[in-house]
């Protein structure tokens, strides 16, 4: 069995917050599927919200400190990525933006990464596509098709039925995204349509075919 790093990017700013609860969701979603495709996982989670200081830090001095320097090495060095943001303005957050200010230009490129984003109403969620995704394509990550937007209303049942419809929906788009990230990290090829230049005819063939 082969073993795969993946990192878990909260930028939640309060404890507990809804932000780090779909961040762990996402995170146990993927090592279940990576764990389906034979693939054992080592999860490594960064907190945004203990690295604040560090972050400025490194926006005026242009270096990382101590503190967050291991921080960036885990993001670099993942086989996947899963990043979750609170929604503030219709965009991500702006300890969510420093930290892909900081971090160095190609450390995610061609990296699998799962999208997340909580916000108090689903009007927010177009943000995971206007705004997210975007700042990914340019740091050439590759994007899960799925991403996970998670609104009040979509945590938990309670007594009222509407709300759990809301949090089974919520769950089983984590699970596909999950499955989507899962098969990026494990490498595993896409689907396509056979190419007849796949398998060409010699150029000796054609030529006789002339004559």
């Amino acid at each position: 069995m082969t073993t795969r790093t993946l990192a878990v990017v909260s930028a939640g700013l309060t404890t507990p917050s809804s932000t780090r609860l779909l961040a762990d969701r996402l995170a146990e979603a993927t090592t279940a599927a990576l764990r389906e495709r034979d693939v054992d996982v080592h999860v490594e989670l960064v907190e945004l919200r203990e690295h604040a200081r560090d972050l400025a830090d490194h926006l005026v001095t242009g270096f990382p400190n101590a503190t967050l320097r291991p921080a960036l090495d885990t993001i670099a060095g993942a086989d996947g990525l899963v990043a979750v943001t609170p929604i503030f303005s219709a965009s991500y957050s702006g300890l969510f933006k420093t930290l892909f200010d900081v971090l160095d230009r190609d450390a995610l490129d061609g990296t699998p990464v799962l999208l997340g984003a909580t916000g108090g109403t689903p009007r927010h969620a177009l943000a995971l596509e206007h705004a997210m995704r975007p700042l990914f394509a340019y740091l050439h990550a590759v994007v899960a098709p799925t991403a996970v937007f998670a609104a009040a209303a979509d945590w938990g049942a309670g007594v009222d039925a509407s709300r759990g419809d809301a949090s089974r929906a919520l769950g089983e788009r984590i699970e596909r995204a999950a499955g989507e990230l899962a098969d990026l990290v494990a490498g595993r090829p896409a689907a396509r349509r056979a190419d007849p230049f796949d398998d060409p005819t010699p150029f000796e063939t054609l030529l006789r075919g002339v004559s």
